[in-house]
């Protein structure tokens, strides 16, 4: 029986889980919000990395024929992409009902017409949804049902009528968390089945469409390497699926981390620092790092670590919000906004407005004051953006400043505006340095759990803790 590891990074804001075989080699990756419930988003991200891993063992089986014809390599890319649709249709289903529940239960004297403008919004959402995930890869980028779902809602909502506006944002609020708490658990090979016939009818509407010269050259690209071929596709996955989907996936050891690690039901001796393993994970990944920054949702970690991806000093902010990705979350909800959304609007910032407060609370404050006195929103967030980063700086230069090579860390490294002034800062600071910065980098710490699982090592932060004194 092949042995697999798993390691589960139980963060303030996400939930990450990573699965390696016997050589290290990642087979399987999952990821969730944290905001409703800490063991719902360990059992979603655990359950996500294993049907990622079934996928990859799919896909390692198809090797040869992905390699050497073009409409494997797009029927696989298509299909976890559909998987995914499929999934979300689910929880999107549940949200419906329990939104039209919600507007049911309302007082407010106007309730059939907050009920009208709510299926509206939702006939509206649905179908670009389905879209965006069938056709423009959504489910590539690893965004979370809570943000999908309101990005697109709220955009509806901006358009509706004033007197609707409140009840029809108090009815997602009230809503969506009911449903984010909720353990939905999938078959794989039901959901594989339902995405080939969401794959056929996307392939069939292609070849209806061919004719009408309304597409860019990528899409017929596309089509011209699956039409005719795509059902030959099906035929060999079709031989795989059904052992794919009985495959054991023995999971022979398990490490868990993170903000919310107390809170796993992992035995004592399976619990590790989220320091050690983010440290692990990103010397895995890249051998040289000698200087690791994690800003995680609600603290930031400059370390330091030797040739063998060991600690040997830190420095870290535990005490404040601020700087991390709970600050981020907290100024997107004064802003009305998504998460996603921060990083793109910071960019597009003409200059970056100093914001004096380092406290969570007051720099809400002080952002409501500036909007007022008319400061542009996409320069206020460079501001905060830059601030964030200026901290973390702070706590490298304590820790001991950038050692050959630097990698960042954690879910706020995919954010672009603080990558930006990371780039920056780190450059005017330390001069030309090599600065890793990986599509993985938020699973570093859970990678960091697995890899401490399959070795099975008890593994200490130095004993002269280093810890910032900031608020």
């Amino acid at each position: 029986m092949k042995k697999y590891y798993l390691g589960i990074d139980l963060g303030s804001t996400t939930s990450k889980a990573v699965i390696i075989n016997e050589k290290d080699e990642i087979i399987g990756r999952g990821i969730t919000n944290t905001r409703a419930n800490y063991k719902v988003a360990a059992d979603i991200a655990r359950e996500e990395a294993i049907y990622d891993a079934r996928f990859t063992l799919l896909t390692n089986r198809l090797e040869d024929e992905i390699e050497s014809k073009p409409e494997f390599k797009i029927y696989m890319e298509d299909i976890r992409c559909v998987f995914q649709y499929r999934q979300f249709k689910r929880r999107m289903d549940s949200l419906e009902k329990k939104l039209k529940e919600t507007v049911q239960n309302y007082s407010y004297d106007n309730k059939e017409d907050i009920a009208e403008a709510l299926n509206s919004i939702i006939e509206t959402i649905r179908p670009q949804i389905k879209n965006e995930f069938i056709i423009e890869d959504l489910g590539f980028k690893n965004h979370f049902f809570r943000d999908i779902v309101s990005e697109r809602y709220n955009g509806e909502v901006e358009k509706a009528d004033r007197s609707i506006y409140e009840p029809l944002m108090l009815a997602l609020d009230k809503s969506i968390t009911h449903v984010e708490n909720e353990m939905v658990q999938f078959n794989f090979k039901e959901l594989i089945d339902e995405s080939m016939k969401t794959l056929e009818d996307k392939y069939l509407g292609l070849v209806d469409e061919q004719e009408d010269g309304s597409k860019e050259d990528w899409y017929y690209a596309e089509l011209n390497a699956v039409k005719g071929n795509y059902k030959n596709v099906e035929y060999t996955l079709r031989e795989h699926i059904d052992e794919i989907a009985e495959e054991d996936i023995h999971i022979a050891n398990m490490v868990g981390t993170g903000y919310g690690r107390a809170l796993l039901p992992f035995p004592e001796d399976s619990i590790k620092s989220e320091i050690l393993c983010h440290a692990f994970g990103a010397h895995a990944v890249f051998p040289n790092t000698r200087t690791v920054l994690d800003i995680g949702g609600q603290d930031t970690k400059a370390i330091q670590v030797d040739s063998h991806g060991l600690v040997t000093s830190f420095h870290m902010n535990d005490r404040c919000a601020a700087g991390c990705g709970r600050y981020l979350g907290y100024i997107a909800d004064e802003f009305g906004i998504s998460l996603n959304e921060l990083g793109p609007e910071a960019m597009s910032a003409d200059k970056e407005t100093t914001i004096c407060s380092t406290c969570t609370v007051f720099a809400g404050a002080e952002v409501k004051e500036l909007l007022h006195s008319g400061e542009k929103r996409s320069n206020i967030l460079a501001g905060l953006h830059k601030a964030i980063v200026q901290r973390a700086m702070s706590l490298i230069a304590r820790s001991g400043g950038v050692k050959e090579e630097f990698t960042f860390t954690g879910g706020v490294a995919r954010n672009q505006a603080v990558l930006k002034y990371v780039k920056q800062m780190i450059t005017e600071s330390y001069g030309k340095i090599t600065m890793n910065i990986h599509t993985d980098s938020i699973f570093m710490g859970a990678l960091g759990g697995a890899m401490f699982a399959r070795r099975n090592i008890e593994i200490e932060l130095p004993s002269k803790k280093k810890k910032a004194k900031t608020t």
